[in-house]
Order: C-alpha cells, then structure tokens, then sequence
C-alpha cells in the first residue's frame, strides 16, 4: 500500500470503487457499500454488452448451437421476472435492501471497465479497496492499473461453481448444501481468486433462475461489506478450499426445460 493510500486510511477517507454494470444486483452492494462508508463510494459503470453480442463471444468458445440455446434462455428468464415480481420484492424486504441505486453515490459511465477511461478514473481516484460485481472479466492491464486489493462478488460457492449461474447450477446438481456466493480475491482467471467468504443458504420454493441471483446479492451484501472493510483494515485473510473446480456457462433452453421438468429446478 503506498503511503497516500495508508494516509487516507488513517483518517477514514480511503475511496472504494464498485466496478460494475447496471442493474440491481449492482445496486444491493453499492448501496450497503454507501451505508457503511458514506461519501467514500463512487461506481464506475460499463455499458453491456447486448444479448446477442455475447452470444457471438459465446459461440467462439462453445460453439452457435449451445450459444443460441443460451440466448434463448436468457430471453425466457427476463420474461420470467415479470411473473417473479412479488418473490424479488419479498427478498428485498426481508433483508432490507431496497431497488434503487443510493442517488449520492457518484457514478462515472464507461463503455468497459477495461477502457483507458476506467483507467484513467482508478487513477484519480487511487482507492484503497475495489470490488466488481456483473461487469466484464478485467483483464491484464486493468488488473496491472489496480493498485489495491480486488474484490469480486460472485453468484456461486467457488471454486464448484465458477463463471455463471452458479446457484442455479448447484440445484440442478442435487447439492444444495452448497447454494450460495462467494466474496474472493480477483486474479487474472474466472473466480479462480482465492476465498475472502462465502455464504450458503437455502432457496424458496417460489425461487427460480429469475430470482437466485437476486437472492444470493441480498444474503451476501454484509459478508461483501465486511470483504470491503478487511482490505481498508489491512486484514484480509485469503483461503484456498478445498473443492474440485469447474466453470459453468448459463443452462442451454433445452437443458433448462430438463432440470425443470425432472428436478422442479427453474
């Protein structure tokens, strides 16, 4: 830590930075983030890329039929949401969060967090601490560029349920003692960062892809929090589990309807 970085934290002023896209799971954690360290938070928000764009990057790695029946599912799923309005407004109330975005937090809009612009805004910010929640895989030199602890939310136990859906796929799996998210360290890899926390818990019956994520960011803001607090306090305490690893990508529309229709897994 350099030592305008230590100063700042001496006198409770370090920055924490969110690196993130829209919507409202970022919204959960920037919010408890804002609630605990007021008028030290600003987000720095990339533009997504569009549904089909990641199909195309999709289709390069795992090829058009599985990309397409990804996007399919990803279609289905926002459909979904209407009709999951009531559980998500259930989830937000029993844990306190609430749907917007805290309207003080300073927003800085980027087209990727690995534009120059994003590096340009590290560096005058110069943070003690950044987390990054559902935006794209950092790369080398904006990792290079972050001098300072990165902390990463994830959707899933790690490292059992790398990339996406991790959740969803643990259900899908029969092993829902290991439903939940995981606060790690970023490394150059797909949640391949070792351990700061993780936190299991056990879905509703009402859950269904609509709703996990949402679920998982509302029971893992204060384990994030406290991830954010280690790293001003200079307490991180990394760990390795001991778990087979394996990445995952969003259910296929077919594979999907299957683990609905023979698991009641949705």
């Amino acid at each position: 830590m350099d030592a305008g970085n230590r100063e700042r934290l001496e006198r409770g002023s370090a920055a924490v930075v969110v690196l993130a896209g829209p919507g409202l799971i970022p919204a959960i954690l920037v919010n408890a983030l804002a609630t605990a360290f007021p008028g030290r938070v600003t987000v720095i928000e990339e533009t997504p890329l569009s549904p089909f764009a990641l199909a195309r990057r999709r289709a390069r790695r795992l090829g058009w039929i599985a990309a397409l029946g990804q996007l399919a599912t990803s279609i289905v799923s926002r459909l979904t949401k209407t009709f999951a309005q009531a559980r998500s407004q259930a989830i937000l109330s029993a844990y306190g969060h609430a749907a917007e975005r805290n309207r003080d937090v300073p927003v800085i809009r980027v087209r990727s967090v690995n534009d120059d612009a994003t590096h340009e805004a590290i560096a005058r910010l110069q943070p003690a601490a950044v987390l990054t929640v559902a935006c794209r895989l950092l790369t080398k030199k904006t990792l290079s560029r972050i001098p300072c602890p990165i902390i990463n939310f994830h959707g899933g136990i790690n490292p059992a349920y790398r990339g996406q859906m991790g959740g969803y796929w643990a259900l899908a799996a029969g092993d829902r003692d290991n439903f939940g998210c995981t606060i790690h360290l970023v490394d150059s890899g797909v949640d391949t960062g070792a351990t700061l926390y993780d936190v299991r818990l056990q879905p509703d019956p009402a859950d269904t892809m609509a709703t996990y994520p949402l679920l998982l960011a509302a029971a893992g803001a204060e384990k994030t929090v406290q991830a954010v607090q280690d790293a001003l306090s200079g307490t991180l305490k990394p760990f390795e589990p001991a778990r087979p690893s394996r990445m995952h990508y969003p259910p296929t529309l077919w594979r999907w309807l299957w683990n609905g229709l023979s698991r009641g897994v949705w």
